[in-house]
């Protein structure tokens, strides 16, 4: 049986490329694979962090390899692990010292655990059999109206909370004071919380209006 030849280019590719490998998949620990593969033998060279059971010296996958070296990054791109489970992918295309390709390293992550989470997070939020609010307990909820009023007002005008003048926060307070949103008790000390004003100053600015209206 003929021994098969040695690549020209295993130890350059070990010696350069398998530590970043190791750090890649350190870093990610345990989400990430990190596979480097000898284009010149098309086998697998180095598994970090083994993810898809394959092991050194198996034929690299051909959608892996056939690439333009041109293209230097492939990807993202996706896969199916051999659970079932998603894979989102980058490969790199390495190169030796006469700058020819002499490898490829894929990154292999598995997004499949976090697609989890977000279903889990999902069912979480949505709840469960989550009705209307009942019209009875909250009929003068005056904090809800005051909220919703205010968003409206800040999505209507591209604005944000943090980023309110001192002229914005006039106009809001006029604005919910036209809405009757100050019969609610204690509503001036909400307002002025919610937006980062002294209750001296709402109470200031609704008592204008009081006299401007007189």
């Amino acid at each position: 049986m003929r021994k098969k030849k040695t690549s020209p280019v295993k130890d350059l590719l070990l010696t350069r490329y398998a530590p970043i490998a190791d750090g890649i998949a350190a870093l990610f620990f345990p989400y990430a694979e990190v596979v480097i593969h000898d284009l010149h033998d098309q086998t697998v060279l180095y598994l970090a962090n083994n993810l898809s059971k394959r092991e050194v010296g198996d034929d690299s996958a051909l959608e892996e390899v056939q690439h333009s070296a041109r293209e230097r990054v492939i990807g993202p791109y996706e896969k199916l692990n051999w659970d079932g489970r998603r894979m989102r992918c980058v490969s790199n295309v390495l190169f030796d010292d006469a700058g020819e390709p002499a490898g490829m390293m894929c990154i292999n992550f598995n997004i499949a655990v976090f697609e989890d989470v977000r279903s889990t997070l999902d069912l979480f939020i949505k709840g469960a059999g989550v009705v209307a609010q009942p019209e009875e307990l909250f009929r003068d909820d005056w904090q809800e109206r005051i909220n919703t009023f205010l968003h409206a007002w800040l999505q209507e005008r591209q604005l944000g909370l943090n980023g309110l003048t001192r002229e914005h926060r006039r106009e809001i307070v006029e604005a919910l004071h036209a809405q009757g949103a100050f019969r609610g008790k204690s509503a001036a000390n909400y307002v002025a919380n919610v937006l980062g004003m002294g209750r001296a100053t709402v109470y200031k600015h609704l008592k204008q209006m009081k006299e401007g209206a007189a």
